[in-house]
C-alpha cells in the first residue's frame, strides 16, 4: 500500500466516523470528506488524533439537548416538595 493509498483510507474512514457521528445525513459527503481530509492532516502535522466532529455539527446536537434539559428541570422542580400551607381557621 502506497502512502497515498493509505491517507485515503484514513479520509474514508474519517469521513465514514463524521457521517455517523451526525446521524449518518443523506447529500453531506462532500462536506464530510473535506471535513476527514483536514482532520487527517491535522492529525499527521500535529501527531494528534482530530477525533472531534466539526463545529458545525457539534452545534446541531445541541439544540435537541436544550429542551429535554428544560422539561426535566421543570419536571424536578415540579416533584419538590413544599411547605405545606396551614389551613385557614374559621
Amino acid at each position: 500500500m502506497t502512502m497515498t493509498d493509505d491517507r485515503q483510507e484514513r479520509i474514508r474512514n474519517r469521513a465514514h466516523q463524521i457521517w455517523q457521528q451526525e446521524g449518518q445525513p443523506a447529500g453531506q459527503h462532500e462536506r464530510h470528506w473535506h471535513q476527514a481530509a483536514a482532520d487527517v492532516d491535522l492529525e499527521d502535522a500535529t501527531g494528534k488524533s482530530a477525533k472531534k466532529p466539526s463545529k458545525k455539527a457539534a452545534g446541531a446536537g445541541k439544540a435537541k439537548a436544550e429542551p429535554k434539559e428544560a422539561e426535566a428541570k421543570a419536571a424536578k422542580a415540579a416533584k419538590k416538595p413544599g411547605k405545606p400551607k396551614k389551613a385557614a381557621a374559621k
